[in-house]
């Protein structure tokens, strides 16, 4: 399975919430909401697939509200992937599953919505402190099916690229301000990985190749690229296909990142100084955070780099949904709601420790999220998140990244030219087109 959370480790709560003093107290108080009008003892029941080092942060946010709100909650973590949505898919289905869910957004499609979950009614967020201009366009429009709400976006999390400090000002790749200098094309990039690689003697960067599919995503995107499916087939343009993957092919051939390198070697070049640069998910932030805490790493973080004309990266949001009830019990339904609104108000935390761009901008436009550090210099990734394409076998540990990322392997390793690897990734789309989809 392509890219998952690393294991959450003995983090320290410094460790986890290194860039603010007082990330952890920082609330927005909604002026409507109704924590004041639930009973004690609400029991609500809670699913996610938080098993890396952000579950962490997550649940000591649970704490939190539980000791504000007296609400009982009751959160039970799965295994991260293809196990937690079957569990959902299941547990939904029989109108018997948890009060709310934590999804990614790229998934709400493959869920059914009008059949597995129930709709959330804009009043009921409203009531709870929630305004829909409280989230950026395109993300809350993703949050629609057949024109009714199914789901509240908590975040934004993307691949984003890490710089080792130390190793990049040797390099001479840092602007006066410490920050890393910024290139337009992939040549300019490619000269900057160059330096680099001059001083680690190894690797411009590090980056995992089991998981090639958030760099051709990025990289298909940022020229544009459009991925259609259709009943019987598919619409992608193979120039831009093969401009991504020859980019890959180019990157690993003159040695500038790994030929073979998982998702723990992959940072692990990283922390060992193998490669001055990373490119992971943001949610990596505390994994290199506990290593600076223990044995020393100086390092920032930036947007995917201009290799097409843009920034664009792939990415995706956690959302909250609320699975089918059979019947819902109004008091349960109403702290529901609080639930995700507490969550979404107090998610400075959740930027601050796990590394994520919360969607709410009340948060993230404020001056605290914007003092954070280095969560303000990526920030603008919320503008660049490309979600994978809108069709039921795609989406974050959905089939289509997963298998054409072992094609994408195999460029990165040498055994798959960039043509090779286009015609290959091709059949692998036909023949998930040609699946029915099992919800339906």
């Amino acid at each position: 399975m392509p890219n998952p959370p690393s294991p959450p480790g003995a983090l320290s709560r410094r460790a986890l919430l290194t860039g603010t003093a007082a990330a952890a107290g920082i609330g927005l108080a909604g002026c409507d909401s109704i924590t004041g009008g639930l009973s004690g003892g609400t029991t609500v029941k809670q699913w996610n697939l938080l098993a890396g080092s952000d579950g962490a942060i997550m649940t000591s946010m649970h704490e939190e509200f539980m000791a504000e709100t007296g609400v009982n909650l009751r959160a039970t973590t799965f295994t991260w992937g293809t196990p937690f949505y079957t569990k959902l898919v299941m547990g939904a289905s029989g109108g018997n599953a948890a009060d709310v869910a934590t999804i990614h957004l790229s998934r709400l499609d493959s869920l059914s919505p009008s059949t597995l979950l129930d709709a959330i009614e804009v009043d009921e967020l409203v009531d709870a402190g929630l305004n829909p201009e409280d989230f950026p366009t395109e993300i809350w429009d993703r949050c629609f099916s057949d024109d009714r709400l199914y789901a509240v976006p908590l975040d934004t999390h993307a691949l984003v690229n890490y710089y080792n400090r130390t190793i990049c000002e040797q390099a001479g790749v840092l602007n006066p301000d410490g920050t890393l200098l910024e290139t337009h094309g992939v040549e300019e990039y490619f000269d900057l990985l160059r330096a680099v690689k001059d001083v680690t003697g190894e690797y411009g960067t590090s980056l995992d190749t089991n998981a090639g599919w958030r760099q051709f995503w990025a990289w298909y995107r940022q020229q544009d690229g459009e991925w259609i499916f259709h009943d019987d087939g598919f619409e992608l343009d193979d120039d831009k296909a093969l401009n991504a993957i020859d980019t890959m092919w180019r990157m690993a051939d003159e040695g500038l990142c790994p030929r073979i390198s998982d998702g723990g070697a992959t940072a692990a070049n990283f922390e060992n100084g193998a490669g001055g640069l990373v490119q992971v998910g943001n949610w990596e932030i505390t994994r290199f955070r506990a290593f600076n805490e223990a044995q020393g790493l100086d390092f920032s973080m930036a947007e995917m780099p201009d290799f097409f004309g843009n920034r664009r990266t792939q990415g995706d949001c956690h959302a909250f949904v609320l699975p089918r009830h059979n019947s819902w019990d109004d008091e349960v339904r109403a702290a529901t709601v609080e639930y995700v609104s507490w969550m979404l108000r107090h998610s400075l935390e959740w930027g601050a420790g796990a590394g994520h761009t919360p969607a709410y901008l009340p948060v993230t436009e404020s001056a605290e999220f914007q003092e954070l550090e280095p969560n303000a210099e990526y920030s603008g990734v919320v503008d660049n998140v490309q979600f994978d394409p809108k069709v039921w076998f795609a989406g974050s540990a959905a089939r289509l990244p997963d298998e054409v990322g072992q094609i994408f392997a195999g460029v990165y390793s040498g055994a798959n030219d960039p043509e090779t690897a286009l015609a290959g990734i091709k059949d692998v789309a036909q023949t998930l087109v040609d699946l029915p989809n099992p919800i339906d």
